[in-house]
């Protein structure tokens, strides 16, 4: 909705004082502080100069845009002018003009939150935006019309008054710079005193972190070693032990059974020990593996069933099973899964002295993830404690703790197996009232997407075509892009993960980017940033496709569109049209030739841009970096020949092809002198099928062999 206040005549140089005035005065009666004030001012100022000195007059239109906080002033500055020559150059910043023409619009844009320019061939229009402060009031119709009724009764003041006001800002302006080149300064003595200790301090922490490291390193390395070293004797004492308890050299005294059954047992228990730490220094070294397999959580419980069943002594303790009907099959590492619950529900054995083990999984209510709870009717655990036990080699004190032995790694260690596998466990416990420990894991485990190189078919796509990278995880969505872009002028090189997104914009050379947020369980929010970031890569166009509602997010981070799953083909391919749309550029001076080559690329996805001369030529090939440039070789100002070679040399146009299209006889001679393009045609046969295959050869040259 757009709210008119007032509009104001431009037909004498009277007029733009006056419209500076009156930009005050709407400002300030909308509530904008006295900075803001001057600024839309003088952005009004200057662009209602431009208006009058270059095309003689205009008028300016002041209103209100908007239905809901926040609202827009909106400043529209019509004319019947010419329009503005260079305008591309003049908003870069780029055009100097010994009038000075184009400062007033590059700073009047600084000024403003939104700048627009609309030229047509019946006039220009200047539209200059500015958010409405925070606290100021929804401005309805009602409220227009006091405000155009304010405006009436103030009406316009006179030259001086004008000066005088600028003048009394400008003082402040002044004013307000020299107090805070004083504040600058004082800070800049503290920050340099500070900087100082803060350098100081940086040393001293690299060093003390990396001593850190290295003694963790250390420390890995040690518990890896040793835990090797360990295993080999202590084998050798548990099998020795075994011989002498079957009686293979002879009988033995019931004494001495004793005493091997005290060795064995001793054995043992170090023997799980320097397990748990060799696994414990796997993890901190970053060396453990994680082997996805699927499986389903029923023929998990049945394996945990049958493992654990010797454990229970009696009919005190019930250890019962119970799995959702709705499960869907896990894709994780089996054994780790299984450790987890063994650690679980052996210490729920180990501190339950009669009740019941209960152990159930059902999916949690994001439904990506299934959730696994072992809960018991032991002896419970103090609040205080709850987070201790996940720390290495802690034992709670408790009534059984004579009579059941343990190492204190069992906990610590299931947590980090969950962690490894993308999960989480926690704990709620009373004391005398037991226990619950719940592991929850995703459906995929991380490691479930193996991160595998580009494969050479990935990268194979049918001549001609114009190549699309589709980053995305699930093969079904994958042959569902595949069916999409079939028929079209689009071959799609896809990416399962982000090793294989990188290596496809390496070595694919893909015209654009079809993205999924999430693949498995990493995100390409960070990726996205980096390819944009790059300038080598940041003109590429980036469409996000995802399930993953952020469009603000995808659009800060320089996504070119976004598209929400399940993406329709008319939307897909309407987005590649727009953002893949190649430029070409003609440069020839006759206009029949430029129309009949313009018609040869009609069917396909390209933008034309054309010259009829060198220089405008050049111009353009250095401003807009076409994919081809179609050239003919008789130009009213150089010749073809000189083009080329001015081609060939430009930093930037260097890498460009280009096509000589001429109506000259092509005799060795010639042909020689213009082995720097990329092909030769004579315009006698050119048509849409010669062009397209002179493109096709020269894309296929342009992409590396994979």
């Amino acid at each position: 909705m757009t709210i008119r206040l007032l509009t104001v005549a431009v037909r004498q140089e009277q007029d733009v004082v006056s419209a500076r005035q009156r930009a005050r005065q709407v400002a300030r009666l909308l509530g904008f502080e006295g900075q803001d004030q001057a600024r839309i001012a003088t952005a009004v100022s200057e662009i209602v100069r431009n208006a009058f000195r270059y095309a003689g007059g205009g008028e300016v239109e002041f209103s209100i845009e908007g239905e809901r906080a926040p609202q827009l002033l909106a400043v529209h500055v019509k004319d019947q002018g010419g329009g503005i020559p260079h305008l591309q150059t003049v908003l870069d910043g780029k055009y100097r003009s010994a009038t000075g023409m184009g400062l007033g619009i590059v700073g009047a844009r600084r000024l403003m939150d939104h700048f627009t320019i609309r030229p047509t061939a019946k006039g220009t229009t200047v539209t200059l935006q500015k958010l409405l402060p925070q606290q100021a009031a929804l401005i309805t119709q009602a409220q227009a019309g006091q405000i155009a009724a304010a405006l009436a009764k103030e009406g316009a003041a006179s030259p001086v008054d004008e000066v005088q006001q600028q003048n009394r800002e400008l003082m402040r302006t002044l004013q307000d710079v020299r107090e805070r080149q004083e504040e600058l300064q004082g800070v800049n003595r503290e920050l340099e005193d500070t900087n100082r200790g803060v350098v100081a301090l940086y040393a001293e922490l690299e060093e003390r972190a990396d001593y850190l490291r290295r003694a963790d390193e250390t420390k890995s390395r040690f518990l890896s070693n040793m835990s090797h070293e360990f295993r080999t004797p202590l084998n050798s004492i548990r099998a020795l032990t075994q011989i002498l308890l079957d009686r293979a050299d002879g009988p033995l005294s019931s004494e001495q059974e004793v005493q091997l059954n005290f060795i064995r047992g001793a054995a043992q228990n170090l023997s799980e020990l320097v397990d748990d730490l060799l696994d414990i220094a796997k993890i901190e070294a970053g060396k453990i593996d994680v082997r996805p397999t699927q499986f389903s959580v029923q023929d998990l419980f049945s394996a945990l069933r049958g493992m654990l069943r010797p454990l229970l002594v009696g009919d005190k303790v019930a250890l019962r099973f119970d799995a959702a009907d709705d499960l869907p099959p896990l894709l994780s590492d089996e054994g780790k899964l299984s450790q987890i619950l063994r650690n679980l529900i052996s210490n729920a054995l180990k501190f339950t002295e009669r009740g019941e083990i209960r152990v159930s999984a059902y999916l949690a209510e994001d439904r990506a993830r299934i959730e696994f709870a072992v809960a018991d009717t032991g002896i419970g655990i103090a609040p205080e404690d709850h987070d201790r036990i996940f720390e290495e080699f802690v034992q709670v004190r408790n009534p059984l703790q004579g009579r059941v032995k343990g190492t204190g790694l069992g906990l610590p260690l299931c947590r980090r197996l969950a962690t490894v596998l993308g999960g989480t466990i926690t704990l709620e416990s009373t004391p005398g009232a037991g226990s619950v420990f719940s592991v929850r894991l995703p459906l995929r485990a991380p490691a479930a997407a193996p991160d595998l190189a580009l494969a050479p078919e990935q990268l194979a796509i049918a001549p001609g075509l114009i190549p699309v990278l589709v980053v995305e995880d699930q093969p079904g969505e994958q042959v569902i892009y595949a069916k999409m872009l079939e028929g079209t002028a689009y071959g799609p090189i896809p990416a399962h993960n982000l090793r294989q997104a990188r290596e496809g914009l390496a070595q694919g050379k893909p015209a654009a980017v079809l993205l999924d947020i999430q693949l498995g369980y990493e995100t390409t929010w960070k990726w996205l940033g980096e390819v944009k970031s790059d300038p080598a890569t940041a003109a590429l166009p980036i469409i996000v496709v995802t399930s993953v509602e952020d469009p603000r997010k995808s659009a800060a981070l320089g996504a070119d569109a976004y598209l929400d799953k399940p993406v329709s083909r008319v939307a897909l391919l309407d987005a590649l049209n727009e953002l893949t749309r190649a430029r070409v550029l003609i440069i020839d001076d006759d206009p029949a030739s430029r129309y009949t080559i313009r018609k040869c690329f009609q069917d396909q996805p390209y933008q034309i841009l054309e010259a009829a001369n060198a220089r405008e030529g050049m111009r353009t090939a250095a401003a807009m970096r076409p994919e081809f440039i179609v050239l003919d070789l008789n130009l009213p100002d150089r010749r073809g020949e000189e083009v080329l070679d001015e081609l060939a040399g430009g930093e930037g146009t260097r890498s460009i092809p280009v096509l000589i299209a001429t109506s000259e006889s092509l005799t060795p001679a010639l042909r020689e002198r213009l082995g720097g393009a990329a092909a030769v045609l004579s315009k006698a046969d050119l048509n849409r099928e010669s062009l397209s295959r002179v493109l096709a050869s020269i894309r296929e040259r342009a992409v590396p062999p994979a």
